[in-house]
């Protein structure tokens, strides 16, 4: 009814700078500042520590402990530390920020923490999940500056395997703030960088190695590895320019070896213990999906087990032979896609795609909320206490909640910029990929773009079953054929930035 419809609010045109963040930010519901109550608490905490603050902690400021993070991170989780054992193994420190210090159940930080449940990462914004205060300063795993942390000590022998862990309160002191392009130059003997970071080299090598020896176990026990990169928005004197894809390097690897190391050792401490806790849980595809992707895969030469037998390990074999082919990418998607969505969950039915039967989220509490609270529980089992009265099964689901908003909400303000950049090269010719064939056309995502758009049935010709969906489009009369998966040349032909659509015809010459 057309009679009750009402502007709201006016933010400007689309095209304005700042416009689309502000409508994201409008339409998926986010907080975009602090309650006063909130921001008097964070004003009330002390910036420097006391030695009442770091009575009963374990003292680990002697150790050789760094922070490894993109080049424009603001706040700093997590920190680690790596010693070489006399028999041959290692001891690893995963030491992350002790939010649970400073955000008190009940308080008004909580409570406005608990809403957003996740901070938000915007190109040019971000929406943090406690303040700027706590996020990007006292919570902060700041170079050489004393935080207060909770720390993972790991035991690893040589081949891998977790063999003994603690957890303990603990202060820390960072020697270096790492990015991780300079570690990953490190060790790749980027004599520049070694000089520059020569006291660090030998920790880095070693923690290299540890993290090869966890990587080789995860994977032997079915992990699966997708390694797809990720859009980055290129601007220049603040106009966008291009979109480039950003590959994840050795030193994103080795801290997603050490986290998720952490991550299964506090989970299964939990567990071992029967101790309520929020887990981090990826159920089993369901069958039907894996049919599909059965179907699908076959038809590439893939061997798979039935649809009901497969298991991690198969799709991880699978994953491995797909790497350096032309269609790497496509049917690492197509597995993705028969995955159900990780969440939270009290009830710990293992994580599928990790292949562990016991996993947490432990190791970013500043960004976070499922996080902060498995700090309050580990904290609360340490000291054999009872957690108090949490209600994890509400925060777990309400956190799962936020958290798709959030990643609908940052995929939307990309794909909108994405969007707007194409817009302006109407007419262009882009390659591209077959993703799927619907009754409206075949839905193709541009190379380098990261987005997708149709090529509809009436620009093929008028040769194509308007009813056909599935994984391949024949003609009528010519037989020219199209298959998911296949490469094409298409023409830009029409691009809605606001609405997220584009349409594509043909490439001349492309359609013959």
């Amino acid at each position: 009814d057309r009679k009750s419809l009402a502007v709201c609010k006016v933010h400007g045109r689309p095209e304005d700078p700042g416009v689309d963040t502000a409508v994201i930010i409008r339409r998926y519901g986010l907080a975009a500042a602090f309650s006063d109550e909130a921001l008097r608490e964070t004003e009330g905490i002390a910036a420097a520590l006391t030695p009442k603050d770091i009575e009963g902690r374990r003292d680990f400021r002697d150790w050789e402990t760094v922070t490894i993070d993109g080049e424009k991170a603001q706040d700093f989780d997590d920190a680690v530390s790596i010693k070489r054992l006399d028999d041959g193994g290692f001891l690893l420190g995963v030491h992350i920020a002790d939010v649970s210090r400073y955000v008190k159940p009940g308080s008004a930080l909580d409570g406005e923490a608990l809403e957003r449940a996740t901070s938000v990462y915007f190109p040019d914004l971000t929406l943090p999940m406690i303040p700027e205060r706590l996020s990007n300063d006292l919570c902060s795993l700041r170079h050489a500056v004393p935080r207060l942390t909770m720390s993972a000590i790991m035991e690893i022998d040589p081949k891998g395997r977790v063999v003994g862990a603690f957890f303990t309160p603990s202060v820390i002191q960072t020697v270096e703030r790492m990015t991780y392009t300079a570690v990953s130059k490190i060790l790749k003997g980027d004599r520049a960088e070694q000089r520059r970071y020569h006291r660090l080299v030998p920790s880095f090598l070693l923690m290299n190695d540890v993290a090869g020896l966890l990587r080789a176990r995860r994977l032997e026990e079915g992990s699966l590895d997708f390694d797809l990169v990720e859009p980055e928005l290129i601007y220049e004197e603040g106009k966008l320019m291009a979109v480039a894809a950003v590959e994840r390097n050795d030193a994103h690897r080795l801290i997603e070896e050490f986290m998720v190391a952490a991550n299964v050792a506090v989970a299964s401490y939990l567990a071992e213990r029967e101790i309520p806790a929020i887990y981090r849980v990826h159920p089993v595809p369901a069958v039907e999906d894996l049919e599909k992707l059965h179907e699908i895969l076959t038809h590439f030469g893939f061997a798979l087990p039935p649809a009901e037998k497969i298991g991690p390990k198969d799709l991880a074999r699978l994953i491995e032979k797909a790497k350096g082919r032309p269609e790497e990418k496509f049917i690492a998607i197509q597995i993705l896609r028969a995955m159900r969505i990780a969440t939270y969950s009290t009830e710990n039915v293992g994580h599928y795609g990790l292949a562990k039967t016991n996993y947490t989220h432990f190791t970013s509490p500043i960004r976070r909320y499922p996080d902060l609270a498995v700090h309050r529980i580990l904290k609360a089992a340490l000291e054999k206490q009872a957690a108090g009265r949490l209600p994890l099964e509400s925060v777990a689901r309400h956190s799962s909640e936020r958290e798709r908003n959030a990643d609908e909400a940052e995929q939307s303000l990309l794909k909108w910029r994405i969007f707007r950049l194409l817009h302006e090269r109407l007419g262009d010719e882009f390659g591209g990929i077959v993703v799927d064939i619907t009754r409206a056309g075949l839905l193709i995502e541009l190379d380098d773009f990261f987005v997708e758009g149709l090529l509809p049935f009436a620009a093929l010709g008028g040769d194509y079953d308007q009813r056909t969906s599935g994984r391949r489009l024949r003609g009528r009369k010519r037989g020219k054929r199209f298959d998911l998966g296949d490469r094409v040349r298409v023409m830009l032909v029409s691009c809605d930035p606001v609405l997220q659509r584009m349409s594509f015809v043909p490439a001349p010459g492309a359609a013959e």
